[in-house]
Formats: C-alpha cells, structure tokens, sequence
C-alpha cells in the first residue's frame, strides 16, 4: 500500500511584514475600483433618465438678424369681376356662353322689357308736348311784349299831343284869347297824358318780366322732361348687356329666356388680366398686419413679389382674409381659384439672440429649453421674443454658443437633467 504525501509536508511560517503588504496591495485595489464607479456615478448623478442622442436636434444659438414673417396658403383671384344686374323686369336671351372670352363691349345678352318700352313711348310724348308749349309760349310772350310796348307808345303819343294843346292854350290865355279855365283844363290833360304814360312804361317792363318768368317755367319743365326720358333711355339701352371689362364669363346666374325681376344677378365676368392673390391668415397674426406689408407668393415654380392692399375687418373661422398686390407686371399663366403658398414679411430685428424654430417653443410654452452640458441636458428657463417661419428671439436665459435641444424633448418628461447616450 503506497501512503500519501501528508508525511512529508512542513508547515512554513510567512515571512516578517509579507501579510501586512498583501492586505494593503487588496485595499488599494478596492479603493481604485470604488474610485472609478464613483466617478461614473459623479458624471451620471442627477440625471433621471437616458435618451439616444440620434433622436435629438440640437441648435447653437446666435446672434442676427430676425425676419419675423408668417408662411401661409391662398388662392389666386380677380381684381375685377364685376356683376351685371337686369335693368327692369325682363325676359334674357343669352348669347354667350360660360368659360367664353369676350371682349369690352361685347353684346352678352338682350332683355326684352314691354314695361320700360312703353314708359319711354310716354315720356317721349310728354317730352314733344312740352316742346310744343314752349314753342307756343314763346310766341305769347312776343304778342304780350308787343302789345304793352304799343300800349306805352300810344300813352307817350297821347301826352306830347296834351303838352302842345297845352302850349297852344298857354299862348291864348296870356294873349286873352281862351278863358283861364280852358288853360287849367288843357294843364290837367297834360298832367293825366304824363301819369298814363308813365304807368305805360312801367307795365311795359313788368310785362316782359312776367312773360320772361312764364317762358322760364315752361323750359324748367322742359328741362326736367328731357332729363327724365335721358334716364329712361338709358335704362332701354341697358337692356342690351355688354361686356364692361375684357375677360372671362365666370357663372351665369339665370337660363336663356328666363323672365328675371328687377336687379337680378345675370352673370359675372372676370378680368383676367387683374388678378390678385387671396391670403387665409391665422388670427394669432392680425394684429401684427398692416397694408402695405411685403409678401412673397410661390405659385409652383414661380416666384413673384407683392403687397397687402386689403385686409378683411373680421375674422372668419379662425383666419383673417388678405389681398395681395403684385408689384409690377403679375406672372404669366395665372389662373382663377389656383391654390398658392406665401410668406408675409412682418419685421426685421437686426442683432438679436436666436434659434432654429423647433418643437421647443410650443413645449411648456415655449417657457424652458434644454440645454446640453457635456452629454447631460439640462433644463433651463427661458424668455422667448418674437417668433418667424424658421427662427425664434432669446430675451433671457441663454447667451451665444448655447447648445440647445430644439426637437425631441417630448421624451424628457420634464426631466431636471437628462442623460444623452453617443
């Protein structure tokens, strides 16, 4: 039977101070990896939760110049498109058709109005008939004129003949010849010639006042009459309806022979050659808006410049109507109704703190942003200004080179500080 080892080994006693330098040799290693987990910790402490860096996007903020602009939609429209109305009750005969070009002037339809046709054919006749008087009256008044022209001359003939019988009579009574009552007689018949013929030249001139003031009355009416049968005539000729503008029958409002009543719609035709465009406009910008703003309009590869030239006073569904005006000649190849986009140019502030416009400033109300120290994001207040399509103004809390997260926070949860992985 072979015996095992166990006779042969010696128990060996350590050396003096081995023990003592394996201990600390352990001590020290336990302290560097406590000192390496402790400065993980230190670089994580805080941080309660860890989001992937590729979701983020993250902007520098600076310093420049802020266009404060509004990117909205519209539809291209006429300038001019006016509508025509029927003059009188009436029954339409068209002759053109809708989508058709026509030209200023050109006949769109006759109105047949039996009601207007024979309201003319009176006034017309009371028109000749007042013509007639006038005529007549014209006449008279020559007649009265003469006759109380003869009339004075008669009394002015009657008192030179008074005055010679009355010389003649003076001469007998100084020569003893007549009686001195024949001479006062002969001096009372002077005296009544001269008072007849005064009165006669007198009537003569009220007279022609008088016959004056009847043949003015009498062309006042005339006047008045010819004025009345003018606008009846014009309403006859409107009865032909004729194109104001050059341009496009845009709708037609009633069918060939329809019998219409007074100021009824007819159509609409619409100047192509004047078209606007439309902006619908958010109500979060009207107070910001004012006529003569600067607006870019992008109608598919086009780009044309242009400014508000009206703005609607209220607001419909959220938006605020605008017309724009193109500066110039308007681009070829417009067509009515054709949807366009467009940035309206609010302000310009140069030398301001600003960001790329992100998510951020629709979060919390646009009142914190995250901001990256290192790999942590921290959360910080801020005050924003005013606000464009692609940009936002910093007032307070952050300075130039700030990085700051712009899209993705939605994921922090509100977090004080958030750990952002590579």
């Amino acid at each position: 039977m072979i015996r095992d080892t166990s006779a042969q080994d010696q128990v060996l006693s350590p050396p003096p101070g081995s023990s003592g330098k394996r201990r600390l040799g352990w001590i020290a290693a336990i302290v560097v990896v406590v000192a390496l987990i402790g400065s993980l910790v230190a670089a994580r402490s805080g941080s309660s939760r860890s989001i992937d860096g590729a979701r983020l996007r993250i902007a520098d903020v600076s310093r420049g110049t802020l266009v404060r602009d509004a990117s909205v939609n519209g539809r291209v429209v006429a300038a001019v498109s006016p509508t025509l109305y029927a003059p009188a009750v009436s029954t339409v005969t068209l002759k053109i058709h809708a989508g058709d070009t026509v030209n200023k002037n050109d006949v769109l339809a006759v109105l047949d109005s039996p009601e207007l046709s024979n309201e003319l054919a009176r006034e017309q006749s009371s028109l000749e008939q007042l013509e007639a008087e006038v005529a007549r009256q014209r006449i008279l008044a020559q007649k009265q004129e003469l006759i109380a022209r003869r009339d004075a001359d008669e009394a002015e003939v009657a008192r030179v003949g008074a005055q010679r019988i009355l010389q003649r009579t003076e001469k007998g009574y100084k020569a003893g010849a007549i009686a001195e009552v024949e001479f006062l007689r002969a001096q009372d018949a002077m005296k009544s010639a001269e008072i007849r013929s005064k009165q006669a030249a007198q009537a003569s001139g009220l007279e022609s006042q008088d016959v004056g003031l009847e043949l003015k009355t009498k062309l006042s009416q005339l006047q008045r009459q010819r004025l009345v049968v003018a606008n009846i005539q014009r309403r006859v000729d409107e009865l032909t309806v004729r194109a104001p503008v050059d341009g496009v029958i845009g709708t037609l409002s009633v069918a060939d022979r329809a019998v219409v009543p007074v100021n009824a719609p007819l159509m609409t035709v619409v100047d192509l050659s004047r078209l606007e465009v439309e902006l619908e406009i958010p109500e979060s910008y009207a107070d910001d808006l004012g006529l003569g703003l600067s607006a870019e309009v992008s109608i598919g590869a086009i780009n044309a410049t242009g400014k508000l030239s009206a703005i609607s006073p209220e607001v419909v569904k959220n938006q605020v109507l605008a017309r724009v005006r193109f500066n110039g000649a308007q681009p070829a190849g417009l067509r009515q109704n054709q949807r366009v986009s467009a940035r309206i140019l609010i302000e310009e502030k140069p030398n301001v703190l600003m960001l790329p416009r992100g998510p951020f400033v629709e979060n919390e109300g646009g009142r914190f942003v995250y901001v990256m120290d290192g790999s942590i994001a921290v959360r910080r207040p801020v005050q924003l200004g005013a606000t464009s399509v692609s940009a936002v103004e910093i007032l307070q809390g952050l300075k130039v080179g700030d990085r700051v997260v712009i899209a993705g926070t939605d994921a922090f949860d509100n977090a004080e500080r958030v750990s952002v992985n590579d």
